[in-house]
């Protein structure tokens, strides 16, 4: 049973199909998530894991190769550059792409293949039995199988039934926006992002081959949002303050953010992540993506972690024993893979919105830094992850 029709848990169940084993998928959602997120990358890392489940064409194809980014401080200077992944074989790089767009594609990829896909199940309740699990979602229905992995996200349900003292997942002190802006010309060339440190907040945005662009924006935010806070400012509300926070800043993000495209649906959410989870799974139940190790959008890794996950997973429950011992495993092969991502992109959100001498140090050591990690030991094994679907998991 696999809880969550995301990114991991698809791309989870098809690996585990490839791997002849009988995936379900539980939605919580009833509808297809048509209206969930704004955008997102998935890095060449993480398409080469959807290559290796056979399903990295239609990704690809419904976004846009964003290979390189540039950043800037407030005053338009340039801080340096930096590659968003390697090249796979066939010359593919990293994509960004509709977080709405790549969960349909993988669901239908899913769906395609024959697996099954329940929507309406929000899962409330989760028991081990000597030979499987029982879950119970919220409608009241229950479902039985072997084992029960929980790609629910980083509210996951399952992280607190495997451990009910698990850690919530952790404010980082700023809030996300983005949109999409058409008409507005801007001095960047097509496919790659333009990042700026402003005085007061982070902005970035990619620029299609049409020139469409798409931004967003990361604004301080002292307190973790109370429940319903973001929610109760309008859309065009969120406009007025975001215009606010970059007026002083060189660029084009005033006049992308003026330009936006249905402002309205302007919606913010709290920037968290789950950076050192203690337990990942139980005997039968484990929990991947963000509901085990959610990075924060600054690290451009999050879906391509959680794709990995579902295939390396699969791969442990087709080579090993016993379902404790395959996520024992699992969890040795991927934690400090993940937790290093995590612990690096935490850092880059310290400096998203730091006072006036904060700013001066960063903009005067960013280059430097830039110019290390460009070609790092970390910055290769980042992206040039490669999973052999082939090579057998031993314990």
């Amino acid at each position: 049973m696999v809880i969550g029709g995301g990114v991991a848990g698809p791309a989870a169940a098809m690996a585990l199909q490839k791997a002849g084993i009988e995936p379900v998928i539980y939605e919580a959602y009833p509808t297809p998530a048509d209206d969930v997120g704004v955008f997102l990358t998935v890095a060449s890392n993480g398409i080469d894991a959807l290559r290796t489940i056979g399903s990295d064409k239609d990704v690809v194809a419904a976004g846009f190769p964003t290979p390189k980014i540039t950043l800037r401080n407030s005053g338009g200077r340039n801080l340096g550059g930096t590659n968003t992944g390697a090249k796979l074989a066939d010359g593919t790089t990293s994509h960004t792409v509709r977080r709405s767009d790549l969960y349909r594609i993988l669901q239908d990829e899913a769906i395609s293949r024959g697996i099954r896909i329940e929507r309406g199940k929000r899962l409330v309740d989760a028991q081990e039995t000597s030979d499987g699990v029982r879950a119970v979602f919220a409608d009241g229905t229950e479902a039985t199988g072997d084992v029960l992995i929980g790609a629910d996200g980083i509210d996951s349900t399952v992280r607190k039934l495997i451990d009910q003292a698990a850690p919530p997942p952790k404010y980082t002190g700023l809030i996300n926006l983005g949109g999409y802006t058409n008409g507005v010309p801007v001095d960047t060339e097509s496919c790659s992002y333009s990042m700026m440190f402003g005085k007061r907040a982070f902005f970035g945005y990619a620029v299609l081959p049409s020139r469409e662009v798409w931004w967003y924006a990361s604004l301080p935010h002292h307190d973790e949002p109370k429940r319903g806070e973001l929610e109760a400012v309008t859309g065009l509300e969120w406009q007025r303050r975001l215009i606010g926070f970059f007026s002083e800043d060189t660029g084009p993000a005033v006049q992308l953010i003026k330009a936006t495209r249905d402002p309205e649906d302007l919606k913010a959410t709290p920037t968290r992540s789950v950076p050192n989870l203690p337990t990942w799974h139980s005997d039968r139940m484990v929990i991947i993506g963000d509901a085990a190790h959610a990075p924060t959008p600054t690290s451009g890794q999050g879906a391509s972690l959680s794709i990995e996950d579902g295939v390396v997973l699969a791969k442990c429950l087709r080579d090993l024993p016993d379902s404790r011992q395959a996520f024992a495993t699992f969890e040795e092969l991927r934690r400090p893979r993940v937790e290093a991502i995590i612990k690096v992109a935490n850092s880059i959100n310290n400096n998203k919105a730091p006072g006036p001498i904060g700013r001066v140090i960063r903009d005067t050591f960013t280059p430097i830094i830039m110019k290390l990690a460009a070609d790092s030991k970390f910055m290769m094994q980042q992206f040039d992850y490669h999973i052999d679907w082939d090579e057998a998991i031993k314990a």
